[in-house]
């Protein structure tokens, strides 16, 4: 497969058009055509369902589109980083990452590095740790930020400082808003939303504080339903559906919310790693916001005063000193 025939088929598969993808290709329609056939040829596959009025993608089409936007995206970010190479840093820094207050010491980092250099431009792409993996692999992204329990064999870790607690997102007329913490006797006879990485607890995986919070306490769970990311699950709980299952300092539960959240008791907390893959060569910008956020995090070891924030090192490089 040649990279410019998957930026045909993606073009394709976005416009649902061979004639208005190859105006916008600047390609004669004959030519696209043909490229699309001889695509589907090579993967022995058919990958459009051709319409009078559209084309839409078949099921192997839709893993293509996929894969081959993944692919398309690597080899654009690889070119940019060619081109910043020898001149003053540049550059993109992807990140794939959980949803976590946790995020605020890599946010405070990438702040920085913009500030120092302009020409630096950060992307975050919000997801599960199952995606997270999956674009590391692929080499879409630099990092991921996880949750623990996550399976971190192959990766270079960085543990961060912070520690998310485990609790229980209710509407305030809930009966169990009275409470001010949560036990696990609370737990067995109310309707729960539950996030889709406790199903691993239940099979045995997952970090020993949160098998042994626990226990054998999921299976007598009433899940009414699971969810990946918090957002629409809090208005699941807004709509009285059921309590949910998430970490503290996700939705807004304040004075002026509907909500409330409340923590375990005994109190439940997960760790927070930085990760990218083992052996992976950096490009400078991501290189940078990993000495970074090092020098940010490493001076905190051995101290227990919480939420003490280091300042962030290394004063910005004149455009003769490169980056080292």
């Amino acid at each position: 497969m040649e990279l410019r025939v998957l930026r045909y088929f993606l073009a394709v598969a976005q416009e649902g058009s061979v004639t208005r993808a190859a105006r916008l290709l600047h390609v004669t329609q004959p030519t696209l055509s043909r490229q699309l056939q001889d695509l589907e040829q090579e993967l022995g596959q058919q990958l459009f369902v051709r319409s009078t009025k559209r084309l839409t993608l078949t099921r192997e089409g839709l893993f293509l589109q996929q894969r081959a936007t993944d692919i398309v995206d690597l080899a654009n970010r690889t070119t940019a980083d060619f081109h910043k190479m020898g001149s003053v840093l540049g550059g993109e820094i992807v990140i794939g990452c959980a949803e976590t207050e946790g995020m605020r010491d890599v946010i405070r980092v990438l702040k920085e590095i913009q500030s120092d250099y302009p020409a630096v431009t950060v992307r975050l792409i919000s997801g599960n740790s199952y995606r997270i993996k999956e674009e590391l692999a692929n080499g879409s992204i630099d990092f991921g930020v996880l949750i623990q329990p996550v399976d971190l064999t192959g990766y270079e870790t960085l543990r961060l400082p912070h520690k998310d607690v485990w609790g229980l997102l209710m509407r305030k007329d809930a009966p169990l808003a009275k409470k001010k913490e949560i036990t696990r006797k609370d737990l067995e006879s109310i309707p729960i939303l539950c996030p889709a990485m406790m199903a691993r607890i239940s099979s045995g995986e997952g970090s020993p504080e949160i098998r042994a919070w626990f226990g054998n306490l999921l299976p007598k769970l009433h899940v009414v339903g699971t969810f990946n990311l918090i957002f629409n699950a809090a208005i699941m709980v807004e709509e009285g559906i059921g309590y949910a299952l998430t970490l503290d300092h996700l939705v807004e539960a304040g004075r002026f919310s509907s909500l409330c959240f409340r923590r375990f008791r005994p109190t439940l907390k997960s760790d927070l790693d930085l990760v990218w893959l083992q052996h992976k060569h950096l490009a400078p910008a991501p290189a940078l916001f990993l000495r970074r956020l090092r020098a940010l995090i490493q001076p905190r070891e051995g101290s227990h005063t919480e939420g003490a924030v280091a300042p962030i090192l290394k004063p910005p490089l004149r455009s003769d000193q490169g980056v080292k």
